[in-house]
């Protein structure tokens, strides 16, 4: 039997040791559980097909996996794992620009021709705005888009793993180095005919062993939780400002504002005021009542960027035996689990869906 090592415990590695257990090879996923993972972190809004953003490899990336979560969450709930964070609630779009509004349905309409999965699309007054999300201040219309989701990184990535683990994966807390013969834990030597790196922010650490430079770079987030007394938030949509923040809303008062854009921090996990305090005055530029929630935590992770904030997805050069991929960024858990799917197939030898080799480490 094949043997796979996957270096990396966030939703990407989680996604892949999945994969990689449903076809009956043997797999190891170690993880030394590094504060500030950005899956740890995160929350997530499925929503990519009204982003005005152009690159077309990022686009398939996640369209794909935008279309995919509902397979795999049915999946993982053939296997017990009902857990998974994910739910199909809707977004609203927010603008009180109706030029760019109509110019958002427009596009919306257009992807809608080969993502079926966006499903309605409608233009909402402001009274039809704070009907679904009542926080929501007066002002603003939005534009509805059905087949819009959130996830929670945490639980999603611990169901792939409980699932992978059903599936006979092993798990390993620890710190992984390269060795000739494969990856040593704790002192101890794994073999394996195929290594997966997978380790986000952390991602240069072992390539650089190599004397491979994979040129992963990382931004800080803070995310904030508040909580909204006696209101039924389960399920309320998905909010996305005009600027590069959101809202979004979970079972049982909790709201979720995002998030910071943080550079050259370092990986400094502190909460900081100043990350707080951005926080707080966009969500309640649009959210004002939040002004008198309770703030219930802050979160802090490390998304990972690479070149042209472009994922790279392939084989180290030189090592055709060692898979590397990073690089999702924001697009971490709308994207993660479709690439985790596509690498596993690499790995494995497997056609991919998508031709891989556009986003292969150069």
């Amino acid at each position: 039997m094949s043997s796979y090592i996957v270096v990396g415990g966030g939703i990407l590695g989680a996604s892949t040791a999945y994969h990689l257990a449903k076809n009956n090879v043997k797999v190891t996923l170690v993880d030394r559980k590094d504060l500030g993972q950005a899956t740890d972190a995160a929350a997530g809004i499925i929503c990519p097909w009204i982003s005005q953003r152009r690159n077309k490899k990022w686009y398939e990336l996640v369209k794909n996996g935008a279309k995919y979560y509902k397979q795999l969450v049915e999946e993982l709930e053939a296997l017990g794992e009902t857990s998974t964070g994910y739910k199909k609630v809707g977004a609203i779009a927010l603008q009180n620009d109706e030029k760019k509004l109509l110019k958002m349905l427009e596009r919306a309409i257009e992807k809608r021709e080969d993502a079926p999965e966006i499903g309605e699309l409608k233009i909402l007054t402001p009274e039809e705005t704070k009907t679904l999300f009542p926080l929501i201040s007066e002002e603003f219309s939005s534009l509805y888009v059905e087949g819009a989701a959130r996830v929670d990184g945490r639980a999603m990535r611990d169901a792939l793993i409980q699932a992978s683990q059903k599936l006979g994966a092993r798990m390993i807390y620890g710190n992984a180095e390269l060795s000739n013969d494969g990856i040593l834990v704790n002192g101890k030597l794994l073999n394996a005919d195929r290594i997966i790196l997978t380790a986000g922010a952390w991602g240069n650490e072992l390539p650089s062993k190599l004397g491979a430079d994979m040129k992963v770079s990382f931004q800080k987030a803070q995310i904030m939780h508040f909580k909204i007394e006696n209101e039924a938030t389960g399920d309320w949509p998905v909010v996305i400002p005009p600027t590069n923040q959101y809202l979004l809303a979970f079972d049982n008062g909790k709201v979720v504002a995002g998030s910071t854009y943080e550079e050259n921090t370092g990986f400094d996990v502190s909460v900081t005021e100043a990350g707080k305090l951005e926080l707080i005055e966009k969500s309640t530029s649009i959210a004002k009542v939040l002004e008198t929630a309770l703030i219930e935590e802050v979160r802090v992770g490390f998304r990972p960027y690479t070149p042209e904030s472009l994922p790279i997805i392939g084989t180290i050069p030189r090592f055709d035996s060692i898979y590397f991929a990073n690089g999702l960024g924001a697009s971490g858990l709308t994207a993660g689990p479709f690439v985790g799917a596509e690498l596993a197939r690499l790995a494995l030898g497997e056609k991919t869906v998508l031709d891989l080799s556009v986003y292969a480490p150069v």
